[in-house]
């Protein structure tokens, strides 16, 4: 008899909160064994009738109560290792989602908390806060092999390890693919973008110059006219994803 593993579907959850003008990530505080009292990513189990999009868009339906289209998310990539889990093995396929909005929160089946984390940056990792709780993603100088052969990890599983991979895939394709740019919504002004790309990027917004970041990245947006109602002075050009 052959044993099957299971498959979970794993998303990392990606907004933006325009007041704050802080990119976020949502953890949830997992309710049951083996990982009670940890915080993570959410997670589901692949059904029998559905598909792994089909099921990464049920999980964010079912966790934050937001129906999405398949235009908001794409796969990041499956994690087999043998000691990712406690118990029973099982596989990853991870998806990344885009939020165009910032819904409020409410922990659901599985959860005791969730929370938006809000990003920073360090030479070698990146940062999730949300007032006293501070979170890292692993370390660019741990390799996954490495990872795997430690159990005391902060978070559920290897969710250190998605966030790292995330984080990754974003920033290595922000010249040519800047999907993350979708949690602004259907328009952004170039400095909302700017600050999304100082984040991956580790810089601060003042050393992306708005003129250069408009003819190096420019062919990437699509000019879609001015911000209709602008907080104050004169109204910011917005853009669209091509």
């Amino acid at each position: 008899m052959i044993n099957r593993p299971l498959i979970s579907i794993t998303n990392v959850i990606w907004s933006f909160d325009i007041e704050s003008n802080s990119l976020l990530v949502l953890l949830l505080k997992r309710s049951e064994s083996p990982y009670k009292g940890k915080w993570g990513l959410p997670m589901t189990y692949l059904r029998e009738n559905e598909s792994a999009d089909e099921a990464s868009l049920r999980l964010v339906k079912e966790k934050i109560g937001v129906k999405l289209s398949k235009v908001n998310t794409e796969q990041l990539q499956t994690f087999t290792n043998v000691n990712r889990v406690k118990g029973e093995r099982t596989l990853s396929l991870t998806y990344m989602i885009y939020l165009p909005d910032m819904p409020k929160l409410v922990a659901g089946y599985g959860a005791d908390d969730a929370r938006w984390f809000r990003i920073s940056a360090n030479n070698h990792s990146y940062q999730l806060r949300n007032g006293d709780l501070e979170f890292k993603t692993l370390s660019e100088k741990v390799s996954d092999e490495k990872f795997y052969s430690t159990t005391d990890h902060v978070l559920v599983s290897d969710h250190e390890l998605i966030l790292r991979t995330a984080f990754t895939r974003i920033r290595n394709r922000l010249d040519y693919l800047p999907t993350i740019l979708l949690v602004l919504g259907p328009t952004f002004t170039l400095r909302r973008a700017r600050m999304i790309y100082a984040i991956f990027l580790r810089v601060k917004l003042s050393e992306i110059d708005n003129s250069n970041f408009r003819k190096t990245h420019g062919s990437l947006f699509v000019d879609s006219g001015y911000e209709h109602k602008p907080r104050s002075g004169r109204p910011a050009k917005i853009y669209r994803l091509k």
